[in-house]
């Protein structure tokens, strides 16, 4: 595995580097051991980065799955994913494609952002966090999102994941599920892999789920 600039820290780009990330937490902490011996090999998750991979963040908030897909095949159909598109038309000609009046706006809100994706990928965590939530209709969980996914970045956690509470809970036996303040906390002991600490939560979380006939 490659180290990225200081600046930027430890990049994940293969399932290798997934795979140190959880042997490095096994050892750390004996209850994400027992984790990974039900889990197996955690996924390495990787996506694009740039303005689509952020609108489809956008498009995909508060709605199922479904309803995102059939939404984004709408707009990729009517060439809605690129910031000249967008700023092209109304909001209220991406409503026509489905967008709620909110979602349109923060789409034309994100178009007109111009962020520079190039330099994201070169910027300290906590910089390209304050850039995305700068732009309406992204907050500080599609933002760690972003960082953890599209950009590899191996030290971010998204304590605000409603999932990642429920198995924290679950994995360490707490009371009820954490705050998050209280897991972003936590997680700080799980530095400099809390990206792979969070794959391994999600994959926790669905195989005590499943185990427990719950989907």
């Amino acid at each position: 595995m490659v180290d990225a600039p200081t600046s930027v820290g430890r990049v994940i780009h293969s399932q290798a580097c997934v795979a140190e990330g959880a042997a490095w937490l096994a050892e750390a902490e004996p209850r994400f051991a027992a984790a990974l011996a039900q889990t197996g090999p955690l996924p390495l998750r990787l996506r694009a980065d740039g303005f689509a991979q952020l609108l489809s963040a956008i498009v995909s908030q508060q709605v199922s799955v479904a309803s995102a897909r059939a939404l984004w095949r709408r707009l990729e159909a009517a060439g809605m994913v690129t910031e000249a598109a967008v700023l092209s038309v109304s909001e209220e000609e991406l409503r026509g494609l489905g967008l709620s009046r909110q979602k349109a706006c923060y789409a034309h809100a994100l178009a007109a952002a111009r962020l520079d994706f190039a330099a994201l990928r070169q910027a300290p965590t906590a910089e390209v966090i304050r850039a995305l939530t700068a732009v309406k209709g992204i907050g500080v969980w599609t933002a760690e999102i972003y960082a953890m996914f599209s950009l590899g970045r191996a030290d971010v956690f998204a304590p605000g994941d409603l999932a990642l509470q429920e198995g924290a809970r679950l994995l360490f036996d707490l009371p009820a599920r954490p705050t998050d303040r209280a897991l972003r906390q936590m997680a700080e002991a799980w530095s400099p892999w809390r990206s792979v600490a969070a794959r391994t939560l999600w994959a926790y979380y669905h195989v005590v789920k499943q185990r427990e006939g719950i989907r």
